[in-house]
């Protein structure tokens, strides 16, 4: 099935009133998303009829209510559960998941890492405030450590997960990362994930103005601090950067380390690199020591798990006696009464 409309970002837009506070980077994000959604449908030719948006529970997880798509607004933690089966049960649907670094990655850190694992075919923007945002302020699964919150009035004492590592070490295919600010690099990164056979995790770094405002203020708050402390990845080109693009990453045998950009090390930028150890040191990446990284960091082909669930289904049909309900109640041993 194929459709040859031309999709705007409005026609992904619903009549629902968008209830986020204002200056909050969720905003960008869904602007970003309805792009990207608009760009697949109308480019590979996909009816918007094909479209599903699942989510768990957060700020981030209202997002089924502002897309013009078929949506499932789930429980806490449950988005990549539930997306599982939508896209097993209908391998023939598009299905992105709206979800949130408290939503993914502590209630929901079991199915995120399974899902990411299995390898199903799903788009996933994990939207990284890195606090409780709905519940108003709480620290969550990836807030600096010794932060001050509502639930840490003396500092958090717990290392905080970083998304990019938990999904490749979970031997995820595919992880890129962008800031809410960047409002063309999330749609292009949402049009490549979406295209990626297999799970694709967006992480957008995102700002919550009212409960941890400017946590991405030093490498991401404007367009300086983002050129002098990010580093954008792109396949086969090198990584450097800086306000004047005269730092490089190179690599000491052991980590990852910061050098001058005209040095022989310097890194060229493979994402679809097998061995995935260069891949984790990048998502790892943390500032001040290091640039953060975005872009596409890890991009992969492997078997998908919703594919293999067809293809399974298939051969047993083709190599099956029993085809109906008929033959099943007529074969074995049978007897009248």
């Amino acid at each position: 099935m194929t459709n040859n409309c031309i999709y705007s970002a409005q026609d992904f837009k619903s009549d629902q009133e968008v209830k986020w506070c204002p200056g909050c980077g969720d905003h960008a994000v869904l602007n970003s998303m309805q792009a990207a959604l608009a760009q697949v449908a109308t480019e590979d030719g996909i009816p918007k009829e094909r479209f599903t948006v699942v989510s768990g529970i957060g700020c981030s997880s209202r997002f089924p209510y502002y897309v013009k798509t078929y949506g499932f607004h789930g429980i806490h933690g449950r988005a990549a559960a539930i997306a599982t089966g939508v896209k097993t049960a209908n391998p023939d649907l598009n299905v992105w998941v709206a979800t949130g670094d408290g939503d993914s990655l502590a209630i929901g850190g079991n199915h995120f890492i399974h899902a990411v694992r299995r390898n199903i075919d799903l788009t996933m923007m994990l939207f990284n405030n890195e606090i409780y945002g709905l519940t108003k302020g709480q620290y969550s699964p990836t807030t600096k450590l010794g932060k001050v919150t509502k639930t840490s009035p003396f500092g958090t004492v717990e290392k905080p997960f970083k998304p990019g590592e938990l999904c490749i070490g979970a031997g995820g295919t595919f992880f890129a990362r962008s800031v809410d600010a960047e409002v063309a690099l999330t749609r292009e990164l949402l049009v490549v994930g979406a295209r990626h056979r297999g799970m694709a995790v967006v992480e957008a770094l995102v700002n919550c103005v009212i409960f941890n405002d400017k946590t991405h203020a030093a490498y991401a708050g404007d367009k300086a601090a983002r050129a002098e402390n990010t580093v954008l990845l792109r396949h086969g080109e090198k990584m450097i950067f800086g306000t004047v693009r005269d730092k490089g990453l190179a690599f000491d045998g052991e980590r990852l380390k910061v050098v001058a950009a005209d040095d022989p090390g310097v890194l060229t930028h493979d994402a679809h690199a097998a061995n995935p150890m260069v891949h984790f040191l990048l998502a790892g990446m943390s500032w001040p020591d290091y640039p953060v990284a975005l872009g596409i960091i890890r991009q992969v082909d492997a078997p998908t798990y919703d594919t293999e669930v067809v293809r399974q289904l298939t051969e047993q049909r083709a190599a099956a006696s029993i085809t109906d309900v008929d033959a099943l109640l007529a074969s074995g041993s049978t007897w009248a009464v």
